[in-house]
């Protein structure tokens, strides 16, 4: 109950876009905070988006106006909209989830139990 699935990888030019998705499966909770990251080389998981139960939604300036979160709970799966996506979006993008709560504050990858097994997304510029 509660695992994530998500898409497969993709590669798009500069300026292009992508919906990744990830696939709750079996049964949810009613209250539920779910976050994606965003992981380049060598580096740590970074969250960009975060929806919760409520519908409820927050970015991180770097892609404000560009990604969208939003979720199709009839089906309890969640969507990462990716648009003019420039080469620095290059990485790994996991999505994550914390029942029996909501989204607060700033997201970090430590207060999440459960994680998709990431999606591979490569811009060239």
């Amino acid at each position: 109950q509660g695992q994530l699935q998500q898409s497969e990888g993709d590669s798009v030019q500069a300026g292009g876009s992508l919906k990744l998705t990830c696939s709750v499966l079996g049964s949810t909770y009613s209250s539920y905070c779910m976050p994606w990251f965003h992981q380049s080389q060598g580096k740590d998981r970074e969250g960009v988006a975060n929806i919760d139960s409520d519908g409820s939604t927050n970015y991180a300036d770097s892609v404000k106006g560009r990604f969208t979160a939003s979720q199709d709970k009839a089906n309890n799966v969640l969507y990462l909209e990716l648009n003019n996506m420039q080469p620095e979006d290059t990485g790994i993008y996991y999505c994550a989830a914390a029942y029996l709560t909501y989204c607060s504050g700033n997201i970090v990858a430590s207060d999440f139990n459960y994680w998709g097994q990431g999606t591979q997304v490569t811009v060239s510029s």
